[in-house]
């Protein structure tokens, strides 16, 4: 049976990714730094859907982390078939104001780490004929909502370009950009979700069943649910100075006030 390798697999959206695909089936790889939590999760995917789930305890904004996921990547002997891109977190902080080292630390997990992993995983890809990447970037990447927008900006426009040049040759690259959801994101970063009505969250199983369904089409970018769907279509029509102003400095330090 092939494997799927999901990143930041020990809550949320990771972990609900290791599930559907367990539920495939595919055997998974879960991947974060929380051991005692992937080992929880494993097991009871083990138990409940009788498929293989491997615990990869490794922190992708180190090297060794970094390395460690990519030689389960490179192993032909248990090829991973899908590679999932998801290991992320919010900064909570502004880009001046808050400390750099966890802006340096967003970018080499969510930057440099996502950009290794992903020329690992299509290399070894490649060499067998097929494969699927799939990268999480966020709705945010189409506003000017501090540095996390950025780097998820940064994710999409580089998932679009490896798609490119992975066209025809049997490996596809899907970027899913979720809304707000109700996993444990705003609390780790421990900024305040209540500037956003509640209507606006959407559950992790539907942006992951959406995800997945775009990546079997081979389709290079996907926002699940139709309410983003339309936000997202106004945002790519509106001029850069109009999100600016509805998406950007007041909102975001409303969000970081506790």
């Amino acid at each position: 049976m092939k494997w799927a390798l999901i990143t930041g697999a020990s809550s949320g959206l990771g972990e609900e990714f290791a599930w559907q695909f367990a539920a495939e089936p595919l055997n998974v790889v879960l991947v974060a730094r929380r051991e005692k939590k992937l080992e929880g999760i494993a097991e009871e995917i083990r138990t409940t859907l009788g498929v293989e789930a491997e615990v990869l305890t490794a922190d992708l904004a180190t090297r060794a982390g970094q390395y460690a996921v990519i030689r389960r990547l490179e192993d032909d002997s248990r090829p991973v078939a899908v590679l999932v891109n998801n290991a992320g977190f919010g900064l909570g902080q502004g880009f001046v104001s808050g400390e750099w080292k966890r802006e340096d630390e967003a970018l080499e997990v969510m930057g440099r780490a996502l950009a290794r992993l992903s020329h690992a995983g299509a290399r070894a890809m490649l060499r067998r004929g097929k494969g699927v990447i799939l990268n999480v970037s966020s709705a945010t990447a189409y506003t000017a909502m501090g540095s996390y927008a950025a780097v998820k900006t940064w994710v999409r426009f580089f998932s679009e370009s490896l798609s490119t040049e992975l066209k025809g040759t049997g490996v596809s690259v899907t970027t899913v950009a979720p809304g707000l959801m109700k996993t444990e994101f705003h609390e780790s970063a421990r900024m305040n979700a209540g500037v956003w009505p509640q209507i606006g969250f959407v559950e992790p199983a539907t942006v992951v069943s959406e995800a997945i369904e775009a990546a079997r089409r081979r389709q290079v970018l996907v926002t699940p649910t139709i309410r983003y769907k339309i936000l997202m279509a106004g945002a790519r029509l509106s001029p850069r100075w109009l999100m600016r102003v509805l998406f950007g400095s007041k909102l975001f330090t409303r969000a970081l006030r506790q």
